[in-house]
């Protein structure tokens, strides 16, 4: 890890990193988030009946098409031609509620952590619009990078990562 913050210039101004003579390396992110709610608003999700359609395939949706379009979402990222995005969303009567887990590719000159991060985070916000009317007592988080791969910085997982 680095010990300054890129996207500060010299003189502390917020600063696009320029990534032109950076290797053109194959990048893989994933991030995870959850969404905890009452067992009996996950009974409904799960059963296809939430007044507003399928929540976990729109969640799904929702994430690709974040992923999509983080630079225009984060000011300093760069837009990023992916290659793939993934995300699952999975009941879990433990929490209970759903988990989140978003996966993006790129071969490119920079990660797609932030892609992967967005993916999930837009996907648990989804979750939550689409049963709000139900349970607005609803948590989202937490939201995490898992690991990453690719890069001069080359491979990170976190600890204690499933």
């Amino acid at each position: 890890m680095g010990d300054t913050l890129t996207h500060l210039d010299e003189a502390g101004a917020a600063n696009m990193v320029d990534v032109a003579d950076k290797e053109h390396t194959s990048r893989v992110a994933v991030a995870e988030s959850a969404v905890r709610m009452q067992a009996a608003t996950l009974d409904l999700i799960i059963s296809g009946n939430a007044k507003k359609g399928d929540v976990m395939g729109i969640a799904r949706l929702a994430g690709i098409m974040a992923a999509k379009k983080t630079h225009d979402l984060i000011p300093l990222c760069h837009p990023l031609a992916l290659t793939k995005v993934q995300l699952d969303v999975e009941p879990d009567a433990g929490l209970p509620g759903l988990r989140i887990r978003a996966m993006a590719k790129v071969t490119g000159q920079t990660g797609v952590e932030m892609e992967a991060l967005t993916a999930a985070s837009i996907a648990a916000l989804t979750v939550y619009d689409m049963a709000k009317a139900v349970d607005r007592g609803m948590e989202i988080g937490p939201t995490r990078l898992i690991e990453k791969s690719g890069g001069k910085s080359g491979d990170w997982k976190a600890d204690n990562a499933s």
